[in-house]
């Protein structure tokens, strides 16, 4: 029988350096991971990473911090090379890395539609395929989408456009990867209490926001809080491995599907 715990595990976590990713790292730690891969985009990020390894480290784990653009096949190559090179084959992968655009489609540019792909699709796509190379067998995949999956909305065109093939490469991978006992799996959070989140968005669509969800009055702040979408993804990298193929939408009632 497959060990489906955490303790003793190793992770890779992309965008693992703040926000939910440096939340899961904190987290997987405490839950007795062996070690953790905190990836980061850039310079801007150094120090949040560092001081989410920090923390790893002083939950009893091994981190290591490491830097990359995710646009191209060939830094995620990279990352998973340099991933094992530091703290061996994962048995866990999570992909939190993400850009929002809120824009009318006919104002989106050629430049902000590639950015969004790349960022949004291509990175997904890409770190699926390396995981599915380089993750040991009975491994977990998870990858962050958007509760924009389930609206009826306008202006989230390029940026919940370009989620949705992950939903498909969610499904396929499960099906390529089962023999091998990998799960994979997609968390849809709704609009989430971070600084990833206020740039987008005007002080009326944020006030609207925080009262979308059927269950915003019993939020801290009305979104969907990183707090409650780490036990999610605990779930499904551990105990949860029977659910693959699946995107879940986890957002207090905000969106459905």
């Amino acid at each position: 029988m497959a060990d489906h715990g955490i303790r003793g595990k190793t992770a890779l976590i992309a965008g693992g350096a703040k926000n939910l990713g440096g939340l899961l790292a904190r987290d997987l730690a405490q839950q007795g991971a062996r070690a953790v891969a905190i990836h980061y985009n850039s310079d801007a990020a150094r120090a949040e990473a560092e001081e989410t390894a920090a923390a790893v480290r002083a939950a009893g784990a091994q981190a290591v911090t490491l830097q990359a653009d995710l646009t191209t096949a060939g830094a995620m190559r990279q990352l998973f090379a340099d991933t094992v090179a530091a703290i061996g084959r994962p048995d866990i992968a999570i992909n939190t890395v993400g850009q929002v655009l809120k824009k009318p489609i006919l104002e989106i540019t050629e430049a902000e539609f590639d950015k969004m792909s790349a960022v949004n699709a291509k990175a997904a796509f890409f770190f699926i395929q390396e995981a599915g190379r380089h993750l040991n067998d009975n491994g977990r995949l998870c990858t962050l989408v958007t509760s924009l999956l389930g609206a009826f909305t306008p202006f989230y065109a390029a940026y919940a456009g370009m989620k949705a093939p992950v939903e498909h490469f969610t499904r396929a991978a499960s099906k390529e990867f089962g023999a091998r006992g990998i799960s994979v799996t997609a968390i849809g959070p709704g609009p989430m209490d971070t600084p990833f989140f206020y740039p987008a968005e005007g002080a009326d669509a944020v006030a609207y926001h925080k009262t979308a969800a059927a269950l915003s009055a019993f939020s801290k702040t009305g979104l969907t809080d990183i707090e409650d979408i780490v036990p999610f993804i605990r779930f499904l990298v551990s105990e949860g491995w029977w659910m693959t193929g699946q995107t879940i939408l986890v957002n207090g009632g905000y969106t459905t599907k």
